[in-house]
């Protein structure tokens, strides 16, 4: 199957099982819910050091080390976290979770229902809001009454100011990277067109497929719609231009490919659908007077950031809660897109260090 089911490896994975029942923003609940999470470094005994470090959709707990077993790819911000890095493991105690409704060790459409059998089409509708109550539930369980600062790009970035927005007296310091307060038209646009594409799969079967057959072709083609949302047309141009290779494809088209391959090969269907559609379902204002009115509580320190090329959360958007915030936007320079925040590490790591200098 893809992603990690009970019985793989569990690689660097820690868990936590929820007592009880959990309740649902949008209704609905779910029962003993397992977080997968990940943590480098050593909470000071006051617990004043502790980072969380929130991922983006197709992201997981394993932020930063090898490849191996119980880990289909490496960390995914690779040169942020560790001794000497913008996010020193000797001084800051880093948390990340796998998030609810993934598919990496937190429960998930492909995750284990009370009856024995898989939730699947079961899983119920999560928002950003319920993956953030359930992340206060794992800092409740690992003594953190305070994060010295919470850290997201994309859809980590939601996670991030949904802390500092429902939480402000729990976070010390946000760090807001490409990403949005509220879904906009087009996003919502381009992850639906995406879960079409994984829900016209034959294999799909209403969200009921077996592990072992799951709709690899529908989800490699909502891979290649999203991964021309990451980068830039302009990078693209350089790359591939209008190249065809020897076996007759074009050059983009070969690396569109590739990509669907790789996450079709580690990740779960289901797990794309449900956070595509959190993703869809964000506004940080809803229920709270609208996004201005939700930012004006925010107490913590922030910085917000954005990538001058992305075309998926443009710097309009990270604008928008700058303003909000009283603070100015920083833009990263990156022909890469709204992959800039993954890719761009030096730049990335130089931001978290003026964060967090003279923190904790």
């Amino acid at each position: 199957m893809a992603g990690w089911a009970e019985g793989d490896p569990v690689g660097d994975r820690l868990f936590l099982d929820l007592p009880g029942t959990f309740p649902l923003e949008r209704g609905g609940s779910l029962p003993g819910i397992r977080v997968a999470y990940e943590t480098w470094g050593t909470l000071a005994p006051d617990a004043s050091n502790a980072v969380l470090v929130e991922h983006a959709l197709t992201g997981d707990s394993h932020v930063v080390g090898d490849a191996g077993p119980g880990h289909a790819t490496a960390g995914w911000w690779s040169g942020l976290v560790g001794p000497g890095e913008a996010l020193d493991t000797d001084r800051w105690f880093v948390v990340c979770a796998n998030v609810l409704g993934g598919c990496q060790g937190t429960t998930g459409p492909s995750s284990r229902a009370p009856d024995g059998g898989h939730w699947g089409a079961r899983f119920p509708e999560v928002t950003v809001g319920d993956q953030v109550r359930v992340e206060v539930a794992l800092a409740d369980a690992l003594g953190i009454d305070r994060w010295a600062a919470v850290v997201g790009g994309s859809m980590g970035g939601m996670r991030a100011l949904e802390w500092a927005v429902a939480e402000p007296e729990r976070v010390d310091a946000l760090f807001f990277l490409a990403s949005a307060a509220v879904a906009s038209a087009d996003q919502i646009g381009t992850q639906t067109t995406q879960q079409a594409a994984v829900r016209a799969d034959p294999r799909w079967r209403g969200g009921d497929y077996p592990l072992d057959d799951p709709p690899v072709d529908g989800l490699g083609v909502a891979r290649r719609i999203a991964h021309l949302t990451y980068r830039s047309g302009l990078e693209l141009e350089a790359r591939f231009g209008s190249t065809v290779q020897a076996d007759g494809r074009y050059a983009v088209a070969s690396y569109l490919d590739h990509h669907a391959d790789k996450l079709s090969g580690r990740f779960d269907a289901g797990s794309y659908v449900v956070l595509t559609e959190a993703m869809n379902s964000w506004d940080v204002g809803r229920g709270r007077g609208g996004v201005e009115a939700a930012l004006a509580g925010v107490t913590t320190r922030a910085l917000v950031a954005g990538v001058d090329t992305d075309r998926l959360y443009p710097p309009e958007q990270q604008q928008r809660v700058a303003d909000a915030l009283g603070v100015p936007l920083r833009l990263i320079s990156s022909p890469y897109g709204h992959d800039g925040f993954l890719l761009e590490a030096d730049a990335v790591g130089a931001l978290l260090r003026e964060l967090l200098d003279g923190a904790g």
